[in-house]
């Protein structure tokens, strides 16, 4: 792809309603996740500290599996309590027929030298300043991506292999993330970059030297998408989170699936209730 991608869908005169504003993300010596799952160096399960997708401290550990999962997330510490009591969570099972809504994205990605940090919840990779999704008239930076197995949010009931989490904060602080559905099939050349230089050890970080990566790269052809109102996947689980699910899957080959699964099995929170909140799908242009 060119230096600088714009991708469009629709034009519509329909802007996204203003996010909620939340903590800052902040970027160097943090490593996003879920959902964009922010996070600093040290998020391990068993440090002292971890980190949710805002990149902000947090006194309690927090996992996947037994005590510290998704099931006791908000009993873990105050500053967790939404986890539990919040009625605007992700991910959610997104309806094959939700209300049609017409509006625009473009993705402005542009390469970025590869950086990318394993922080004890997934592998994610942090972007430099520079590379933007204009959502409804409205400008995010992308600050990272990461991935989750199996896919957090499911379609009609149904998961995928994996997710991919794009996240993006405005000036205000508020976020947006587009979630990518990734399948087994057809290897990906795009992925291999960032697979064969991942840390398998919580905590490291490679910057990847002469190596620069493409954002843009890695989205499906067909930009159509669900969207709805949410929160971070991971505690805290902040509400007010843009979020925009694509439809159209992205393969990996099984062997770059089972490279990720290596490392982490199960790293995705389950489907949250939608509480009678819209989800509305957009039409890529053909």
């Amino acid at each position: 792809m060119n230096r600088s991608t714009v991708i469009r869908l629709i034009p519509a005169g329909i802007a996204l309603a203003a996010l909620t504003a939340l903590a800052a993300i902040l970027k160097r010596g943090h490593v996003p996740d879920r959902e964009g799952e922010s996070t600093m160096s040290k998020s391990a399960d068993e440090r002292p500290k971890s980190y949710g997708e805002e990149g902000q401290a947090h006194s309690a550990s927090w996992g996947y599996t037994g005590d510290i999962g998704p099931a006791h997330w908000g009993d873990l510490a105050p500053e967790f309590a939404v986890c539990k009591t919040g009625v605007s969570q992700s991910p959610i099972d997104l309806n094959d027929a939700p209300e049609v809504r017409p509006h625009e994205l473009e993705f402005r990605y542009a390469p970025v030298p590869l950086e990318i940090v394993n922080n004890g919840h997934t592998i994610q990779v942090n972007y430099s300043s520079g590379s933007t999704l204009i959502a409804g008239g409205k400008e995010y930076a992308l600050v990272q991506f990461h991935f989750h197995r199996l896919s957090e949010h499911t379609v009609s009931g149904q998961p995928a292999d994996m997710e991919l989490h794009f996240v993006h904060q405005d000036a205000a602080g508020g976020l947006a993330v587009v979630g990518v559905l990734l399948n087994s099939g057809r290897h990906n050349q795009a992925l291999e970059q960032v697979w064969v230089h991942m840390p398998t050890e919580a905590d490291d970080k490679q910057i990847v030297a002469g190596t620069t990566i493409n954002a843009a790269d890695l989205l499906p052809a067909n930009l159509s998408y669900f969207s709805y109102m949410g929160s971070l996947t991971t505690p805290p689980c902040s509400e007010g989170v843009r979020w925009f699910v694509l439809r159209n899957v992205v393969e990996l080959s099984p062997a770059q699936l089972d490279r990720f699964a290596a490392l982490y099995p199960d790293n995705a929170r389950p489907v949250q209730p939608l509480n009678g909140r819209a989800i509305t799908y957009s039409q890529a242009s053909e």
